[in-house]
Formats: C-alpha cells, structure tokens, sequence
C-alpha cells in the first residue's frame, strides 16, 4: 500500500480533483439520479468551509484509508463494531432504554465493521480541520489529540478492567463543563414542547403540522407506509416491546430536508399513540431509508455483508451493539423492497456546540470525554451484545494490540490527523472548484 503522502499528494490536482469526483459519484450515483436537487444542496453545504467538505465525504475518507497500511489492525482489531463516520459533531445526548440521559456518540448512519483505527483517525483529522478553523496552531491541535488518543486508551483499559462493560457512562453525575452544561440544557426539554412543535390537534386528536419538508401521501402510499409499520413491530426485541395502545399510528407524512449526510433519503414521520390515550403522551418515529454505509464500501468480507437483511436493519444492529441501553422503539423494516430504520424522534437530543468552544483548554476537557465515548462505544460492540459478528472482546483485543505502543500509537495518529486535514483543505477546494464548474455528473446546474 501506499504511503499517506503518495495517496494524498497535491502536486497533481489534476488527478486528485478526478478522484474526488468519481468517488463521489460512485458512492452517491443513485440517489443522485433519484433527488438531483437535494444532492445540489449537499453539495453546496459542503462547499461552505473544509469542515462542512469533511462532514460530507465520508466515502472519500475510506476510499483514502483504505489504500494505507494500518500497523494496528490484526486479524481482531480489524473487525470491530465502528461508528463509521466519527467526527467532531457526532456526538451528543439522548435519552436511554433506562430513563437516563446519556452524553454519547448519536449518529449510526454509517456504522459497520472494520478497522478501530477508523474511527479514531476520522475523528482526529475532524479535530484538526475543527482547530485549524478556529485559528489554533499546529502545536496545539497536536495536543488536543494526544489528549483524545490518551483518553480513549485509558478508557479501554478500563473497560479491560471491569466486568460490566455498561458500568460507564458520561452522564449528569459524571461529567462537568461543556459537556455537563449540554445534559443540563437538554434535561429541560419537554416531549409536549417537541410535539406542540410539530403536530397540531385538529378536534380531539393530534395529526402533523403542515410545513415546510412535509408531505401528505395519497392513499396508496399510506398504505404502504402503515404496512411497512407493522412490519417493524416484528424487529423490536421482545424484552423492548411496550404493550397496550403505544403502537397505534395516529398520522403518517413525507419528509425531507435532512442535513449533509441523509441527503436523497426518503423518510417518513409516523405519529403513534405513545404509553397511553392522554395526548401529551404521543411519540413520532422517524423511517429514513438506511444508506450504504460508507465502510462497507471497502470492506469486502461476504460474511459481514451477508449478516444484514438491509441497510436498514444493519444502521439497527449497528446502534444496537454500540450503544448501551439503546432506543427502545429503535427497529427496521422493509418498503417495496428497500431497508428502512425506525426510531424516536427524540426531544431529548442534543448535539454539543463547538462554537463557543475557542480556546485549546476549552476544548481539551470535552476531547477527553469524546475519546472516552469512543472507547465504551467500541467496547460495548462485542460478545456481550445482542449481536454474534463480533465473538470476542473488543477491548482486550484492542489493549493487546497496543500495549507496550501507546506513545508510538498516538505518534501516529497525531501525524494522522495533521496530514490528512492539509489535505481535505486542498480537497475542499479542488470539489468547491468542480462543483461549480459542473463537473459532478447528475448536480449539474439547472440555470
């Protein structure tokens, strides 16, 4: 394989802008083909900084880290459960399957098995890109991921440590600062707030706000829709499965207007009863076609790829192994043949606000929290999970690869995410420069 300055070389831009270009394309042809215009969108997003390129070109990302040697990754440590798609503003809260609100990476979009390395150099060289936007310098980027890299291997011996892989959490009684501020806020949210926000009731009952993104069905696809429903009912473990009128669909719609990476992806809002009759008590589920995820596109084990039924029912598995206590109504189904993934459309999600994050001491305290959700998110993801992919010990199979090589580890991924965010600088360019000279074939402009 190639070096990393060999695959990412920038003197020939030519080449380079070609490949950015193709694996963009390849990775995104038939949703492009369905929703031209929401894929322009994407696009534009992603032209606003290198961040914002970054967030969006996650196949890119893989179709470069595949091409490397990864000193780190043996016959285990090469497939684990990852997130997939770890960046700097994946993380978040919810509320767990125990009534606890957790501090914790939020998006499965992309999750699958592959190297655990992976994960950790997408999120360094987010890092870096992040830094690199608020002005810091190189030393103190340096730093600020040497701080994740130590965080994370300290959790996971932790997690060698323990018996009880769900023991740690980063929740109000556990964390301080940034982090503890975003559970505080989020602890004030209100289920009636997010309903009120989208539903009306219209006499005696709630139905779904007209509004922008939101579309009525005509009756054949409602009914697609509400069969389609009472397919995912058969995918909740039944130890998760509430009982009594929780799932009874009160409203059905289209939407869209989803952010930079569920661009194309139909979705549907479905309005059910929720715990019981009172109208304060309703829940909307989101049903999103699950996407192919981007680490699949390079790991080519049959195996793997055959364990899901679909895309849908793999973003299920995925949160599931790797997230402890998850959703309970989190699920998957089929509609005319395509996977789609269910899940509650929370009010107790909320993302963590980098921007008013500036200084490296700042920021240091919140990396050491996410490396640390790093660690329990891959050492949750294997034996004692519901799933049978992974049969061994995620964390042991990692601490065994890198005892002894902590510095020489973080080392590496120090010079990791410096050289791949020059380079999704110069690549952020060289896509905002084929983007607007229409060289991305099915976003052409339409003026």
């Amino acid at each position: 394989m190639d070096s990393l300055a060999d695959t990412l070389r920038t003197d020939d831009t030519a080449s380079r802008r070609e490949w950015i270009v193709t694996t963009l394309v390849e990775a995104f042809e038939v949703l492009m083909h369905a929703d031209p215009g929401a894929f322009r969108t994407k696009f534009r997003k992603m032209a606003a900084d290198p961040f914002a390129f970054y967030r969006g070109s996650a196949c890119l990302f893989y179709a470069d880290v595949a091409r490397l040697d990864d000193p780190w990754a043996d016959e285990r440590t090469g497939r684990v459960w990852i997130q997939g798609d770890l960046h700097a503003e994946n993380f978040g809260t919810y509320m767990d399957g125990e009534g606890s609100l957790i501090f914790d990476v939020n998006d499965f979009d992309e999750a699958y098995l592959g190297h655990f390395t992976w994960d950790l150099q997408r999120f360094a060289a987010s890092v870096a890109l992040l830094g690199w936007r608020k002005a810091l310098s190189d030393a103190a980027i340096d730093r600020l991921v040497e701080t994740y890299a130590a965080a994370y291997l300290d959790q996971v011996r932790w997690f060698v440590d323990q018996p009880d892989d769900h023991a740690y959490s980063l929740r109000l009684g556990t964390t301080e600062g940034a982090v503890h501020r975003v559970l505080q806020q989020t602890r004030l949210r209100t289920r009636l707030t997010l309903l009120n926000a989208l539903t009306e009731t219209e006499g005696f009952d709630r139905r779904f706000r007209e509004a922008p993104g939101v579309r009525r069905l005509d009756r054949a696809e409602h009914d697609a829709v509400c069969a389609a429903f009472a397919g995912y009912l058969d995918s909740i473990p039944e130890h998760k499965r509430f009982r009594g009128v929780a799932y009874d669909v009160k409203d059905v719609v289209g939407v869209g207007g989803f952010g930079i990476g569920s661009a194309g992806l139909p979705a549907y809002s479905v309005l059910i009863e929720g715990f019981n009759e009172a109208l304060d008590n309703d829940i909307v589920l989101s049903m999103k076609m699950g996407n192919i995820a981007a680490p699949s596109r390079v790991v080519t084990d049959p195996r793997i790829a055959g364990y899901f039924a679909h895309h849908g029912h793999r973003t299920a598995v995925s949160q599931r192994a790797l997230q402890a206590h998850a959703d309970p109504l989190l699920g998957h189904t089929e509609l005319d043949g395509i996977g789609y993934v269910v899940s509650e459309v929370s009010p107790y999600q909320s993302d963590l606000d980098w921007s008013e994050l500036t200084e490296p001491g700042e920021i240091a305290p919140v990396l050491d929290y996410l490396g640390r959700a790093t660690a329990k998110a891959h050492c949750v993801s294997d034996s004692d999970s519901d799933q049978t992919l992974v049969g061994f010990q995620t964390e042991e199979a990692i601490e065994s690869r890198l005892r002894g090589h902590e510095r020489e580890f973080t080392a590496w991924l120090v010079e990791f995410a410096r050289d791949y965010a020059a380079a999704a600088r110069e690549d952020h360019r060289l896509f905002v420069e084929a983007f607007r000279n229409d060289e991305i074939p099915g976003v052409r402009s339409t003026a």
